[in-house]
């Protein structure tokens, strides 16, 4: 289980002292007890499933590259730097990612499999790949690649 490999992991990294580790892995167990705790109120008790927390880890990662542009724009590359490390961080705990070939033939396959034909069949082809590739696959590059084969 994914919450159970995050726990370990601090206790790994604040044995090691080793500081990014430390603080990224806080910020990552803190966002997911926000989850967590949201979930509760929709009645989940057990907090929320894996694939809940491999989109959590996607999203922070996006973030992190958002702000390592920002970053860049305004000359602060220390704090560039520390965003990179904390990506790295992050990926050590999602599966794989597809290269670009592998999306391409993904998405033409969920295409095929559903027999989408129009940009009305877009909401149903992106909710199939993120159910068969959670976690894999960068829904943002898939996004525009189902757009173009619907149209």
């Amino acid at each position: 289980m994914l919450r159970t490999r995050l726990k370990e992991a601090l206790a790994a990294a604040m044995k090691a002292r080793d500081t990014i580790a430390v603080a990224t892995l806080r910020l990552i167990l803190a966002a997911l007890k926000d989850r967590d705790i949201a979930a509760r109120g929709k009645g989940n008790l057990a907090g929320i499933p894996d694939e809940a927390i491999l989109d959590l880890l996607q999203s922070m990662i996006r973030q992190r590259h958002e702000s390592i542009d920002l970053y860049r724009i305004g000359e602060r590359l220390d704090l560039a730097q520390k965003e990179a490390a904390e990506i790295e961080v992050i990926q050590r705990f999602l599966p794989a990612q597809m290269d670009d070939a592998e999306v391409e033939s993904a998405v033409g396959e969920t295409v095929a499999d559903l027999k989408a034909t129009s940009l009305k069949d877009m909401g149903r082809t992106m909710a199939a790949l993120k159910e068969r590739y959670a976690g894999r696959m960068d829904f943002a590059k898939a996004s525009a690649l189902v757009k173009q084969q619907l149209t």
